[in-house]
């Protein structure tokens, strides 16, 4: 529902209750101007223009009953009306009768900019008397909020975009029409907030977010939407509350919904030609599961079933030469004595050469792997277009992170598209006291947990262990929901799976080989190292025999004949120990990571999951968090000179504190989700004596001191001590 403007203190303003019926009468005579029957001619009632212009001066809507036609945006902004009634009454929930006493009253203001009558919007800047004509106000480079009390702003009290400092010599490109302009911030040119290298005109601005509507409106650079909406909106940027152009326009992707059905292969054996495809048969046509446009029957490659994977020979040739797309495939090994386990676990098929194709151009995003990989925080933002604005709070104890989360996350009323709200209690509180507290702080501290847990084992790179009771409580489930969830909801990296596990998940347990440090049981890893140091058939089969209870048990007894069955021999109690032993474990957690599409991502696009589920986040610099926080009130430049100068003392190893201990202070987590942070980190200088960490905003107030010994002295003693007694009171909940 729109609010209305607040209306101005204009001293040219009359009472709208004086003399009601000469008024009235004035109003009438002034609407009868229109005459019906001439839609395209008729003039708005506030602003007196005919122009049809929807993306300048709004919808042009026509109340033939009333003999009444307005200009959105001149209704909008007008300064004495309120929207009283339902949508669908009056034009917009704007009341007839409303309308026309803000004609009337409009009536009597004269324009500065035109000199006529009938100016309804005035500036709100206190003590400013100007009024003007919504189309007057736009030549003369007037600003209008869409938001909020739907302000009006004159040309001496516009707001303005201030940058500290310009150190663009030459011209830069308008990132949407691409035409160069000077990087001065004007009424014509705007900066995005969020991107210091994103420029814009004003109409190119306005354009885009008609078009886009609120849900993808956002930064072009980085695709920001919270804080550069906000900035917009600020500078009078019109975001209608709408869904994107291209999402309304009927049959808008029919083109992608076309299939390639033709076989594509050197040799085609189907005698009907290359175009038939009949389902069900060995005829149908099966097209590459890497670019789409080339296919082949069933037949013609050999393949058994159409839910075979098949690639046509240049993808083929490009995923395994350039080895970023590897996957691991079943082979024989070979029979030399001089081989290791390592070598032969790791062995490749080689690849066939790609052939030259007139089509060949569609491979190309294959070729350019930058172009064709897909940047981690991307695809998890695009998950995160399922969250709703529905929130959802969650009542969590800090000493008892996984139960609390875990009783959460079972709630009937819970729903992972939700937005999370996060309310930190004490259990057994009589009081049944509760304060906001940080979502990712909670995620942060809930994968923490996770990967200490029961349910994994290893040391740095961890797989799936065998826990009865945890599959009884299906918990390795719930593992792989929160896992799904954090990622979405802007949680941290986990980091801790290995690649046997990450290899599980993505290609599937049958073609995926252990290796020997995936084995976390030493009594497991001595008989493998034990099998594989041996160097005869004697030696081989004195320590089967000593461990013959356990391969029996394990279903891995072989016969051996020579020295290099002893790779096969390894490579069976790899994959029972590691892969078969688990499976009931897998499953459940595969099933709990489909949570939000999140698995279907991961296997969509190996690589850039591999970062962040296998790989801890890099560690933390001066220059990475002088750029994470953004300063939103008006600096102290002292302060902020003291505050880059702390992080290079820090970095450089002369503070009690990390940068680390910087962040969780900030804003609860140790390193920069692969979503990033929202809301944004952000600075502010603040006259206090110590900083202070709101985790909720991710907002960090730094003390205003006078020398910065004093602001060093303060911002290790609260830092160090903040997170030391937090840590403290984490043991003492636990203890109890």
């Amino acid at each position: 529902i729109l609010i209305p403007a607040l209306q101005t203190s204009d001293s040219e303003s009359v009472d709208l209750e004086d003399d009601l019926e000469e008024s009235a009468c004035l109003t009438e005579s002034k609407m009868n101007e229109n005459k019906p029957g001439d839609s395209q001619n008729l003039a708005c009632v506030f602003c007196r223009k005919n122009d049809d212009c929807p993306n300048k001066y709004g919808e042009k809507k026509t109340k033939e009953k009333w003999n009444l036609t307005v200009h959105y945006y001149c209704l909008l902004m007008s300064s004495g009306i309120w929207q009283r009634g339902k949508e669908e009454e009056g034009v917009y929930g704007f009341l007839i009768e409303d309308i026309r006493k803000e004609v009337n009253r409009a009536s009597k203001l004269k324009c500065c900019v035109c000199k006529k009558n009938g100016a309804s919007i005035g500036c709100v800047a206190p003590r400013c008397k100007r009024s003007y004509h919504f189309p007057c106000g736009l030549q003369r480079e007037c600003i209008f909020q869409f938001t909020g009390n739907f302000a009006s702003f004159c040309w001496n009290h516009r707001p303005v975009q201030i940058i500290t400092s310009n150190n663009y010599r030459e011209s830069l490109p308008c990132t949407i029409c691409l035409e160069f302009i000077e990087p001065i911030p004007s009424y014509n040119i705007l900066r995005s907030p969020c991107c210091k290298n994103a420029w814009f005109h004003r109409d190119c601005l306005q354009v885009q977010a008609i078009n886009a509507g609120v849900f993808f409106f956002r930064c072009t650079i980085c695709s920001n939407s919270d804080i550069f909406q906000k900035e917009m909106l600020r500078m009078g940027i019109h975001i209608p509350e709408k869904d994107a152009s291209w999402e309304l326009e009927e049959n808008a992707y029919q083109e992608l919904l076309q299939h390639h059905e033709r076989c594509d292969v050197r040799r085609c054996r189907c005698k009907e030609g290359r175009d038939y495809n009949a389902p069900d048969s060995k005829w149908e046509i099966k097209r590459c599961q890497c670019c789409g446009s080339s296919g082949t029957h069933l037949a013609c490659s050999s393949l058994r079933s159409w839910e075979q994977n098949w690639e046509c020979l240049e993808c083929r040739g490009i995923i395994y030469n350039s080895g970023e797309f590897q996957k691991a495939k079943k082979h024989v090994l070979p029979n030399s004595n001089n081989v290791g386990i390592t070598d032969c676990l790791l062995e490749e098929s080689s690849p066939k050469l790609p052939r030259q194709s007139p089509g060949s151009q569609s491979k190309d995003l294959l070729r350019q792997g930058s172009k064709f990989r897909r940047n981690v925080s991307t695809l998890l933002i695009e998950l995160g277009f399922q969250i709703k604005k529905k929130t959802k709070r969650l009542y969590i104890n800090k000493a008892n992170i996984w139960t609390s989360a875990l009783d959460a996350f079972r709630n009937r009323n819970f729903n992972p598209s939700y937005a999370i709200e996060v309310a930190y209690v004490i259990e057994n509180d009589n009081f049944g006291s509760e304060h906001p507290g940080s979502k990712q702080e909670f995620l942060s501290l809930l994968m923490q947990h996770l990967e200490n847990s029961s349910l994994f084992e290893g040391s740095l790179s961890k797989n799936l262990s065998l826990n009865s009771q945890a599959l009884k409580e299906n918990l390795y489930y719930e593992a792989g929901k929160m896992l799904a969830i954090s990622l979405v909801h802007g949680g941290p990296s986990p980091g801790f799976f290995s690649k046997t596990l990450f290899n599980c998940l993505v290609y599937g347990p049958e073609n995926t080989q252990p290796i020997l440090d995936d084995v976390s049981d030493f009594d497991v890893a001595q008989i493998i190292i034990r099998i594989n140091t041996a160097t005869t058939v004697a030696d081989l089969k004195s320590v089967i025999n000593e461990c013959y209870n356990y391969l029996e048990l394990i279903g891995c007894l072989r016969l051996i004949t020579t020295l290099s069955d002893k790779y096969m021999l390894v490579k069976d109690i790899l994959v029972y120990h590691v892969i078969q032993r688990v499976q009931a474990p897998f499953e459940s957690f595969k099933q709990g990571l489909k949570t939000l599409g999140v698995l279907e991502k991961i296997q969509a696009y190996p690589e850039a999951f591999c970062s962040i589920l296998c790989h801890k986040p890099e560690s933390l610099s001066a220059k990475i968090l002088s750029d994470l926080f953004t300063v939103h009130t008006l600096p102290d430049v002292k302060a902020l000179g003291f505050w880059n100068s702390y992080l290079q003392a820090v970095e450089d190893g002369k503070s009690t504190t990390t940068m680390e201990d910087i962040l969780i202070f900030a804003t609860g987590c140790s390193s920069i989700p692969p979503a990033g942070f929202k809301p944004t980190p952000s600075i502010e200088c603040l006259h206090v004596d110590f900083p202070v960490g709101n985790k909720c905003n991710n907002c960090l107030a730094i003390p205003v001191t006078n020398t910065y010994k004093e602001f060093q002295e303060n911002m290790d003693f609260t830092i160090r001590n903040t997170l030391k007694l937090e840590k403290e009171e984490s043991s003492h909940y636990i203890g109890h």
